[in-house]
């Protein structure tokens, strides 16, 4: 079954290292300042010319409080009238994208994330919402892919409400833990009542997906307390959970320096936590879909994993690989075709841009003809756990087994260890590897070197 994962705590230990969570290939480690708005514009005709589908991804950066374990791009203020002079750069950035594209180019997907994308005021969202269609092509009938991240905290009934009649039928929802120990030593005090209160105004408004997440990692954490809030939210029935591995960087992130190091939970309990969560959802029915995510059977990222249409971009997994992923707002980034490119990560010098009549494009790539066969081996092994080499050798024309020679040793020890099958013609992900493929993955990662690992979080 493709949701059958074999924990092996040996295996564990030897293959968990640090590395990309592959949202990309290459990753946005990769990006550089040699690209540039002009490189997105031609970007875009490309995409109007061959009239592709669209995802927009918008960043709305503002949270009323810190939350020390985060490492989003955030900006932490009291004054809601802050998001003000953002919006309105945020809809010049809109109206100059726009006028690149054809309105025929329907949004199959929209995701508001952040940052806590309820901080705005309800007559923001809805300005928000009306300048989007306004200047693409959203649909009306219901059947886009239409999320937005949910602060349990910054949210009600009349938010709920609100959001379903904008359009949206997704929402993810940040837990991350229902112990107040461990709440209180992250910043975030978060009730059990708040949480289900919003999940079942998703049910009773008929949204079509759930999603909740968990951290494990966490200063406070033991193995029993965690085990009781994953069994917790289990009863809240999410279609999706995702389960995330805590990295403490208090050198990159400065609010996680506010963390206790001494009441972070030993690898030892952090691997126990793991094992039982994953026990945990394995007897609730969720079936695991790869890189800390788990998904009910009759899920759509459950059913595409089944059908083999499954796809990973910068919004993780995903039904929609196939569209152009359009990013608006500081920080934000797009895929369009073979150009990867990202806004400026400063709000100061976003609204700067934006305000000029500039776009803030600041970094980006564009795809090499390796990198694309890297992609498609990486895609591949990240959402389906197999491998067949004939389809890359003739998309790509080349001999797989040639190509990739430098790596075959280091294959087939994989082979021999037990986490893939390796033969003539394929690889395949076994149980015992389906947790640590992204250690398979980095094999074929062309950039990966010493020097940067240590910014990526464990594969465990």
């Amino acid at each position: 079954m493709l949701d059958a994962i074999q924990w092996n705590a040996d295996l564990i230990h030897r293959y968990d290292q640090a590395g990309p969570r592959y949202t990309s290939y290459p990753t946005a480690m990769q990006l550089h300042g040699g690209i540039g708005p002009f490189d997105l514009l031609h970007a875009l005709r490309n995409s109007r010319k061959a009239l592709r589908p669209l995802s927009l991804y918008v960043h709305l950066p503002f949270c009323a409080n810190i939350c020390y374990y985060c490492a989003c791009n955030k900006v932490i203020t009291k004054d809601r009238g802050r998001a003000q002079p953002y919006l309105l750069e945020l809809e010049h950035e809109m109206a100059i994208i726009s006028r690149h594209l054809d309105r025929q180019q329907p949004v199959e997907q929209l995701h508001l994330g952040g940052g806590t994308p309820t901080f705005l005021s309800h007559d923001e969202l809805r300005r928000l919402m009306r300048q989007l269609r306004q200047q693409f092509n959203l649909l009306d009938d219901d059947s886009g892919d239409y999320s937005i991240e949910i602060d349990p905290r910054e949210a009600d009934w009349s938010t709920m409400g609100l959001l379903r009649e904008l359009g949206f039928n997704r929402v993810s929802l940040g837990v991350q833990d229902l112990d107040p120990a461990v709440q209180r030593a992250v910043n975030r005090l978060q009730s059990l009542e708040e949480t289900r209160a919003i999940v079942e105004a998703a049910r009773t408004l008929q949204f079509r997906s759930v999603n909740i997440d968990l951290i494990y990692g966490l200063p406070q954490q033991t193995p029993e307390r965690f085990a009781r809030t994953v069994d917790e939210v289990i009863a809240l029935q999410p279609d999706r959970l995702s389960l995330f591995n805590y990295a403490h960087l208090p050198e990159r992130f400065m609010p996680q320096r506010r963390i206790d190091s001494r009441e972070l939970p030993s690898p030892t309990h952090k691997l126990a936590m793991l094992q039982a969560s994953i026990e945990q959802l394995s007897a609730a029915g969720y079936r695991y879909i790869g890189m800390d995510h788990f998904a009910l059977p009759d899920d759509e990222l459950a059913s595409a994993q089944e059908d083999g249409s499954l796809q990973r971009n910068f919004q993780g997994y995903t039904t929609h690989g196939h569209c152009d992923l359009i990013g608006l707002g500081v920080s934000a980034i797009s895929q369009i075709g073979d150009l990867y490119c990202q806004n400026s990560s400063d709000l100061s010098n976003y609204q700067q841009h934006l305000s000029s009549g500039q776009l803030a494009t600041q970094r980006g790539l564009h795809c090499t003809a390796d990198d694309r066969l890297r992609r498609a081996v990486i895609q591949q092994l990240i959402c389906h756990f197999a491998l067949d080499f004939a389809s890359i050798e003739q998309s790509f024309d080349m001999v797989f087994r040639d190509y990739f020679a430098a790596i075959w040793p280091q294959l087939q020890q994989m082979a021999k260890d037990g986490l893939i099958r390796l033969d003539a013609q394929s690889i395949a992900v076994l149980p015992a590897g389906r947790l640590l493929v992204r250690s398979l993955c980095m094999l074929f990662d062309h950039y990966l070197c010493a020097q940067n690992q240590q910014r990526f979080s464990r594969v465990i």
